[in-house]
């Protein structure tokens, strides 16, 4: 029989005041405002706790899972994370403390274990996973894979901010909402955790309002649950860093800059463009520079298309001498001009100029990149603002956020290179996320982990981080965080700052005077006072007010969905797949027929065609991938024959070899025109499953012909 809201709080209290103090080394001791804001959900009620980064709201909810688990035998829990990371932090720290008393693993994708989820669902009562293996598991058929969101009793949800427009968090709770919505009973009740809500790039009260409640909506949630930050038991718990602005002037000269500019102009010239407007160097020409390879790829213009990737590169090395330094910035347009002339065959004449002009420039760019009086001013603000970190408290502990994975890297070497910073004391390690990129490779979870593990034991003092080590991993107090020129919400302003949580702690805000990252930095601080109003008056709602909007938004978004779903059936069935041609995106050579595709496990796309060989060729070394899949492994990466493009891997499936295909690689001709796409899913032609015993009957009859 469940409990009153304030019963259970009072109950609670009182237990304490009988018991005395609960002994530090009870691993579920909790703060009397912890037990404020988990009232709700003992009752079972969907909530939102809202506390500050370190205010201890995993702890808050592993006891609620606890007391969940307790009530009922059958009850069954899934906590979902949204990186990688975060799914053996939980079972090694916080859920480790129910390891005794419950059957708790974890899943992710670097785990054979995703393989068979459903079976891990049945034999355990918690399972800690990242929200795509869940979200892949509800919508697998496979016996062994497939679980529904009624196999759970209670969904509690990390970071749950991220649920909202296409995130993998909101695909699972539109499948949840849609079931609601249709009378399904035996939902899981929900519990979300956040320390920052956002207002979803409002810019005035109404929107961040409407924000908020859309948030409320896609969870299905009855409150958001927060605490006075003046109250006794929360005040003092988690340390405000002091922040700053470290702000430098402009370089007074930059001819590496200059010069990378020059080569752009050259290229432009010979491209003879004349509908963009050149703004070297920024994210908004990156965007037309992509729009305009589009464009040369769908008009058969590899002049087009070959010009537009090396102007990205170009644009690429402007930024990155922006942020790091000269010399990280020639050594990725250098790298960039290697791997091209290791792997293309050169037989364009847009390719041979490019590559010439390249080459005369090469060595007039490598002197100026080192020359030092030309140096990036903000290395030398970010030396000084960490000599005096570290000089001052030899115990020092710090994160510098920067906005890209090269970035990082580049940071790195420069941290090893500088004897200024070494002789402090200064250990520093990279720290990325585990997704795919075509700049920098991605770390996988076991170095991921390594980096973490030599932090936490002080092997480490200082990590070079994007935006993964901002939200939910536990990483040690950090004594300074530096953002380190960057251009991001409020949200992720105030998970960094959150990392600062040791005493007299530092956020500093590196960048250059007047720039766009300080008033972006300035307008975060806005909207960050702006989001607390909304969320206060969101709280303070009438009950059956608030009820009625999240009713009307639930509604209205269970209609989109359904023409949202119409809209896609019918792309997928808009042209026969016979009539569709695949072109390769650098020679506009026709390779293949969409007819010759097929999807493996409704995700990899392979080619089926036995003549589809004679196009592409095999690289010697087979394609290293950090997961495990269940019926295939990767084999060599496939380019094609004519002018070496990559075009994707083999996948060595059961007894059979077959070339698995990326889409960005090709231009697909349709009966309405040619397309340039990103993924599959915007394909408008249907594309068959592999049938492995029909594949093997047609290998058979081809091998006695």
């Amino acid at each position: 029989m469940r409990l009153l809201m304030s019963e259970v709080f009072f109950h609670c209290i009182q237990v304490r005041q009988l018991n005395g103090r609960v002994s530090k080394r009870d691993p579920m001791e909790l703060r009397d405002y912890q037990w404020e804001v988990i009232g709700p959900a003992l009752e079972g009620k969907n909530i939102i706790i809202w506390l500050p980064t370190g205010a201890g709201k995993t702890r808050a909810a592993v006891y609620v899972c606890k007391k969940h688990l307790e009530s009922q035998a059958k009850n069954k829990v899934v906590v979902i994370v949204n990186t990688v990371p975060l799914v053996d932090q939980h079972l090694k720290n916080e859920f480790c403390f129910l390891q005794g008393q419950f059957q708790i693993t974890s899943v992710s994708g670097d785990s054979i274990q995703k393989l068979f989820f459903s079976e891990i669902v049945r034999n355990h009562d918690l399972i800690i996973c990242t929200a795509q293996i869940l979200y892949n598991a509800l919508n697998n058929q496979a016996e062994e894979m497939h679980v529904e969101l009624t196999d759970f009793s209670l969904l509690v949800i990390d970071e749950c901010h991220h649920t909202h427009k296409g995130t993998v968090y909101n695909k699972i709770m539109e499948n949840y909402l849609d079931r609601k919505l249709n009378g399904q009973q035996g939902l899981p009740q929900i519990l979300g955790l956040t320390a920052s809500l956002g207002t979803g790039s409002s810019n005035n009260l109404e929107a961040a309002k409407g924000h908020i409640l859309e948030i409320c909506a896609n969870l299905d949630v009855e409150r958001i649950v927060s605490i006075d930050k003046q109250n006794p038991s929360f005040d003092g718990k988690v340390p405000c860093p002091k922040k700053q602005y470290d702000l430098t002037e402009p370089r007074l000269q930059d001819p590496f800059g200059e010069k990378l500019k020059e080569i752009m102009t050259q290229i432009y010239t010979y491209l003879n463009v004349s509908d963009i407007t050149a703004n070297f160097g920024t994210k908004w020409f990156e965007q037309q520079i992509v729009e305009l390879g589009v464009k040369g790829a769908k008009e058969c213009c590899p002049k087009t298309r070959v010009c537009a990737l090396h102007l990205r590169k170009y644009n690429d090395a402007l930024m990155i001498n922006e942020t790091v330094r000269m010399i990280d910035a020639f050594n990725i347009l250098d790298e960039f001009y290697l791997i091209e002339r290791a792997t293309k065959k050169l037989t364009q004449k847009s390719e041979q100029f490019l590559f010439q002009l390249f080459d005369e420039n090469r060595l007039s760019l490598l002197d100026l990149a080192k020359d030092s009086r030309y140096e990036n001013p903000k290395l030398g603000k970010l030396q000084q603002v960490l000599q005096d970190q570290f000089q001052e408290l030899k115990s020092s502990r710090g994160i510098v956020f920067t906005w890209t994975r090269q970035s990082a890297y580049s940071l790195h070497k420069w941290v090893l290179d500088n004897q200024a910073l070494c002789e402090v004391g200064i250990k520093s390690d990279v720290l990325t996320g585990a997704g795919s990129s075509s700049q920098t490779k991605h770390m996988t979870q076991q170095e991921q982990q390594d980096v973490l593990h030599r932090f936490r034991k002080g092997q480490l003092n200082l990590l070079l981080s994007t935006s993964v080590a901002e939200e939910g991993l536990d990483i040690p107090e950090c004594n300074i965080i530096i953002r380190y020129g960057l251009l991001t919400n409020e949200i992720a302003m105030m998970q960094a700052r959150g990392r600062a949580r040791a005493p007299n702690s530092i956020c500093s805000i590196l960048a250059k005077t007047n720039s766009k990252e300080v008033a972006r930095e300035r307008l975060n601080e806005t909207l960050e006072i702006l989001m607390e109003s909304a969320i206060k008056w969101v709280q303070k709602m009438p009950e059956e007010e608030y009820r009625q909007k999240i009713d009307k938004l639930q509604h209205e978004g269970m209609i989109s969905r359904k023409l949202r779903d119409v809209k896609l059936e019918q792309q997928r069935h808009l042209h026969d797949p016979d009539s569709v041609l695949f072109f390769c995106v650098n020679c506009n050579q026709a390779v293949c027929s969409a007819s010759d595709l097929r999807k493996v496990e409704n995700m990899h796309h392979i080619n089926i065609n036995s003549n589809f060989s004679l196009y592409y060729k095999k690289s010697l070394d087979c394609v290293t991938l950090h997961r495990e899949f269940r019926d295939w492994k990767p084999g060599s990466s496939i380019s094609c024959e004519k002018c070496g493009q990559i075009w994707g891997m083999e996948m060595i499936y059961r007894d059979f070899t077959l070339p698995m295909l990326s889409i960005k690689n090709f231009v697909v001709e349709t009966p309405l025109g040619r397309q340039k796409l990103k993924k599959w899913s915007k394909v408008t032609f249907e594309i068959k499953a592999f049938d492995y015993t029909e594949y093997c009957s047609t290998m058979f009859k081809l091998g006695e012909e």
